[in-house]
C-alpha cells in the first residue's frame, strides 16, 4: 500500500480547476526576480523578500552604519505597507478571481513606474517604492483562491522541492503536478533575475519600466478577462454570492 502522506488538499484542487494559475504565478515570479536584480544593482539589499533586508538592517544597527540604516528600514516598511494595501484592495483570504486582482496589478505597475523615476534621480525613496510593489504582489498572490502562492521569493518552494525529492527517494507518493508547479516558479524567478541583471547592466534603473508596463497591461487585461468570463471562473458559486467578488 503506497504512502499518501503528501496528498492533495482543497487548495491543490482549486489549482487544477484554474488553468491560468500556473502561467500567471510563473510570470509574477519572473517579474519579482527581475525587480530584485535591478534594485540590487542600485542598493545591496533585496526588495522582493525580507530575510536579507532584515539581516542587513541588523548588521547596520550593530555596526552603526547609519548610511544603510534608513534605506534598509524603509525597504522593510514599504514591503509591509504593500502587503497591507493588498489586504485593503483584495480583501478576504479565500477570494475567487475578481477584478480587484487586476486593480492590484495596475497599482503595482504604477508603483514600479514611481520607483523607476526616483531611482533615475538617485533618490533612495525608490527603494521602498519597489519594495511596496513587491509586498503588494506577494500578498495579492497569497490570497488567490485560498492558495498560498508566494511569488516574490522562492525559499519555501525550494524547501518543498527538496522535501518532495526526499519523499520520492524513499518511494513515498509525490504529487507530481505540485512539484512541477514549484519547479516552474523557481525557474521563472531565476530567469527573471538573470534578465533583470542583464537589463540593469545596460539600462540601469530605467529597466524597471519593463515590469511596470507589463503589470499595468496585465492588470487591465485581467480585469477585462474576469468581466468576460466570470461565469466560467466561478462555476460553483451561488449567483447571490458572486456580487461579493467583483
Amino acid at each position: 500500500m503506497r504512502d499518501t502522506s503528501v496528498l492533495s488538499t482543497p487548495s491543490s484542487t482549486s489549482f487544477y480547476k484554474l488553468r491560468h494559475v500556473l502561467p500567471g504565478a510563473v510570470s509574477l515570479a519572473a517579474i519579482a526576480g527581475y525587480i530584485n536584480s535591478v534594485v540590487l544593482g542600485f542598493f545591496h539589499v533585496p526588495v522582493s523578500h525580507m530575510t536579507g533586508a532584515v539581516s542587513r538592517l541588523g548588521i547596520s544597527v550593530a555596526s552603526k552604519e547609519r548610511g544603510d540604516l534608513w534605506p534598509g528600514a524603509t525597504i522593510i516598511l514599504g514591503y509591509v505597507v504593500g502587503s497591507a494595501m493588498a489586504g485593503l484592495l483584495v480583501g478576504a483570504t479565500h477570494l475567487k478571481p475578481s477584478r480587484r486582482f487586476g486593480v492590484a496589478l495596475v497599482f503595482e505597475g504604477i508603483l514600479l513606474g514611481v520607483a523607476t523615476w526616483l531611482l533615475q534621480q538617485d533618490q533612495q525613496m525608490g527603494l521602498p517604492a519597489a519594495a511596496l510593489a513587491c509586498g503588494l504582489q506577494n500578498a495579492m498572490g497569497s490570497s488567490y483562491c485560498g492558495l498560498q502562492i508566494r511569488t516574490t521569493h522562492i525559499t519555501g518552494m525550494v524547501t518543498d522541492i527538496g522535501l518532495m525529492i526526499g519523499h520520492w527517494v524513499r518511494h513515498r507518493w509525490v504529487e507530481r503536478r505540485r512539484l512541477f508547479f514549484f519547479f516552474m516558479m523557481f525557474l521563472g524567478f531565476s530567469v527573471g533575475g538573470f534578465a533583470g541583471a542583464w537589463a540593469d547592466l545596460r539600462f540601469g534603473p530605467l529597466s524597471l519600466l519593463l515590469p511596470a508596463v507589463i503589470c499595468i497591461l496585465a492588470g487591465l487585461g485581467y480585469i477585462l478577462f474576469v468581466h468576460m468570463n466570470s461565469g466560467e471562473l466561478l462555476p460553483e458559486m451561488p449567483s447571490q454570492d458572486r456580487r461579493n467578488y467583483g
